[in-house]
């Protein structure tokens, strides 16, 4: 059984809510996209970027190879190569770049600084964008940047409230953050601060930025005794989801991730905003750009539904039984 968090409505973006198939101006242009993610992409409609944000464009009128060219670059995960891919699209001159996640966002607004005339940015899953000076605000948000938000800060808490939901006398728990994003100092904080309200003796950070850190986190967590597991979104951490998952497994650890690919890969819960959603909202924000709308007046949405998948094959491994209330709440049980 399984019921919704909440309700998306239609696109969910207000001003920017358009018509299906409402064709760019003008006829006969073919437009240029550049996208940009720091995660690993995969170049299959199931990916969570790639499909939702092509559908997006479709729905909208543009037809890749008819009106629309759309330039892909990847991180592969990795921070160091975001500064050059970013460099790439701006030398391409597209019209609009979109950006997936905080340090992608950050490496095209440095690329775009100084580029005539200054291209459009539309940011996508980006935790804090008025703390990571992207945005004035997000009513407003001025400049060149405008897009969606994915608001870790308050996704901390509600992930230790789902998580002492699942275990209710959890007393230590460790947060695996990346130091290198910026956002993750105040995810941590919210998740240490939800912690001590509801009596959580320690919420300890655990650091990785690299494969080998996350082994050595795992580490951290044994020597700490450490009962309980929260995975911060990150394009580096999104992408380690089987590693971190296999780790979490051996040392019986019961994890909650903010993306689907958790559960599936065996962690035991995942809750978080909809990527999929938000990558279709950035295709929105996209058509209102190439129709002439200035970033920097397109208010900066959040996210409208939240999901929440648990992993019953990874609870019976655990010994643990799922409350009624969670299999109640859940969007999906994995079997």
């Amino acid at each position: 059984m399984s019921r919704r968090r909440s309700v998306l409505v239609a696109l969910g973006l207000g001003a920017l809510a358009l018509p299906l198939g409402t064709l760019a101006q003008p006829p006969g242009k073919v437009w240029r996209v550049g996208f940009l993610a720091h995660r690993r992409v995969n170049f299959v409609d199931s990916d969570y970027q790639y499909g939702p944000f092509r559908q997006g464009m479709r729905e909208l009128g543009y037809v890749e190879g008819k009106n629309l060219a759309i330039e892909w670059r990847s991180a592969e995960g990795s921070s160091e190569r975001l500064p050059a891919l970013a460099a790439e699209l701006v030398k391409l001159n597209v019209d609009v770049i979109v950006a997936g996640g905080t340090p992608a966002t950050r490496a095209v607004q440095l690329a775009t600084k100084n580029a005539t005339p200054l291209i459009p940015i539309v940011m996508s899953g980006v935790a804090d964008p008025v703390g990571s000076g992207f945005i004035d605000n997000l009513a407003r948000p001025g400049g060149n940047i405008t897009g969606v938000t994915n608001i870790n800060v308050e996704l901390g808490p509600k992930q230790v409230e789902t998580l002492l939901a699942m275990l209710p006398k959890v007393e230590r728990v460790a947060v695996l953050i990346n130091p290198t994003n910026v956002s993750h100092a105040a995810y941590l904080r919210g998740c240490q601060e939800a912690g001590h309200k509801l009596g959580i003796s320690a919420v300890v950070p655990a650091n990785a930025s690299t494969p080998q850190e996350i082994e050595t986190a795992f580490s951290m967590m044994v020597r700490e005794k450490v009962e309980a597991l929260i995975v911060a979104r990150d394009g580096f951490l999104n992408q380690q989801v089987r590693q971190v998952s296999a780790l979490a497994a051996r040392q019986r650890l019961p994890t909650i991730g903010g993306l689907r690919e958790y559960a599936d890969a065996g962690g035991l819960i995942s809750y978080g905003p909809s990527i999929a959603d938000q990558f279709r909202w950035a295709a929105a924000y996209v058509d209102k750009i190439l129709k002439g709308a200035k970033p920097g007046d397109l208010p900066v949405e959040r996210p409208r539904r939240f999901e929440l998948f648990i992993s019953q094959k990874a609870a019976r491994a655990l010994g643990l039984a799922i409350p009624q209330s969670l299999l109640m709440s859940a969007d999906k049980v994995i079997e």
